[in-house]
Parts: C-alpha cells; structure tokens; sequence
C-alpha cells in the first residue's frame, strides 16, 4: 500500500513538472519573475493579464549581471506593475562582493518590493558557511535599502539548510505542484509561492513562471519600501562595506 501510494505521489510530481502551469485560483494577488531568458517582453500586455508584481533577476555571483534588467525594470514601473529585483546567491562566493554587485546595480524606490536573495544551491560548502553568507548578504541588504529583503529557495532546500534559521524573513517558496501549497518545518511560513515554471502569458515569449502573495494588495504594501524607509530594527546591524552607502 505504501508503494503504492509513494508510486503515486511520483506520478503526479512528474505530471505537475510538465504539464503546462495554469494560473491559480483563490488568490487576490498574482505575478511572474523573469529574466533575460524571457528575452523581448511587452509590458503593455503583461498589464492586462491582471499580474500586480514582478520580480526580475539582477544579478548574480560577485560579477554577473543580467543583460536586459535595464530594459525591464523601468518597462515593469511604467505599467503600474508592483516590481522587485532579485539576487542569485553563490554560496562559496564573498557575500559582501556579491551584495556590493546586487547594490551597484539596483536603484530601488519606494513602493519597491524588497531585494529578493535567491538560494538553490550550496556550491559546495558546509551549512554553516552556507547559513552564515546568506545572513551577511541579507544584513548588508536591510541596512543599505532599510527593508527587510525577502528569501527565495524551494521547499526542499529550505527545510534541509534553513528550517529554523531565517523565522524572521518573509518567504518566496518554489513548489511546482497545482495541488499542494508549500509546507515548511519550523516556525516561519511562506508568503509568496511559486507554483509552476511553464505558464503562458500574451506579451511574454516562451514560458514563464507563475506566482501567487497569499495576502491582499494592500498586505503586498508590507513588502516594500515605505516612502520615509523605516528601517526594521536590528539589535546589531551589519556593517557597511566598502563602495556603498545607505541611499
């Protein structure tokens, strides 16, 4: 019986991943996160597929930068779409070079949503130094923007390395699977979950991923910067580094 039902559940992860992403019902507040992958993209249109946030890479590593975040960053602002940029996180890598290349290349305003730090992977280090650069990244990231940024990883990586560790960040959580929402060990729960990689918009070539805030729009506000950018306290803040400086 429990073979059965472990063949079962195999079965449907598998159709999940590759069956085209239908957009979710029983959420106030949708939206997509992009990169240069989704090359040329009509914002006009994107606007009118009742999509409220974007999230759009930026960077990543200590060096890399994303070829067309230039072009869609003000596109995404133009078309009242709610935007935020993201970060992919090399773990073996300087958190402070990495952050310094995040913050060099991302002006964010107010009504942003928060950086975004996405972890997928361990390069290779120990938990420890994994937990411990994803930290510093996300201290250096609440300084300089005096916001609390947001963590992105899927639900496997999150409950392997970082269950317990990070209660008190708001969570984007990948789960591609129509029928089951995210579930987390410890204390903290997701706040926006992306549910599928293959979703169709008019306006977007190609596929692109489909995400749901399980608030409203008003609570989505709680994620941004606010006009007078109210620092979330730190009883020990990290320091700044070389080369940036609050805005």
């Amino acid at each position: 019986m429990l073979k059965d039902l472990t063949y079962l559940m195999l079965l449907l992860t598998l159709f999940s991943c590759n069956r085209p992403t239908e957009r979710m019902e029983g959420y106030e507040v949708h939206g997509i996160d992009i990169s240069h992958h989704q090359q040329s993209i009509d914002w006009t249109q994107v606007a009118l597929q009742n999509i409220d946030f974007a999230f759009i890479k930026a960077t990543e590593g200590a060096d890399h930068q994303d070829s067309l975040f230039c072009v869609n960053w003000p596109a995404i602002k133009l078309n009242q779409i709610k935007r935020g940029a993201y970060h992919f996180f090399r773990p073996a890598t300087n958190p402070d070079q990495q952050f310094l290349n995040f913050a060099t290349y991302v002006d964010l305003e107010p009504g942003d949503l928060a950086p975004v730090l996405d972890v997928e992977v361990t390069d290779g280090v120990s938990e420890e130094t994994l937990r411990e650069n994803v930290k510093r990244w996300l201290q250096l990231a609440e300084v300089h923007y005096q916001v609390k940024p947001i963590l992105y990883t899927n639900q496997k990586f999150y409950n392997r390395h970082f269950a317990g560790h990070f209660d008190d960040y708001t969570l984007w959580i990948a789960r591609y699977n129509p029928w089951f929402s995210p579930w987390l060990k410890g204390k903290n729960n997701w706040a926006f979950w992306q549910y599928g990689n293959r979703g169709s918009l008019p306006g977007i070539q190609g596929d692109v991923d489909f995400n749901v805030f399980t608030g409203s729009l008003q609570e989505l506000e709680s994620c941004c910067l606010l006009p007078d950018k109210n620092l979330v306290s730190d009883p020990h803040p990290a320091p700044e580094i070389s080369g940036v400086s609050a805005p």
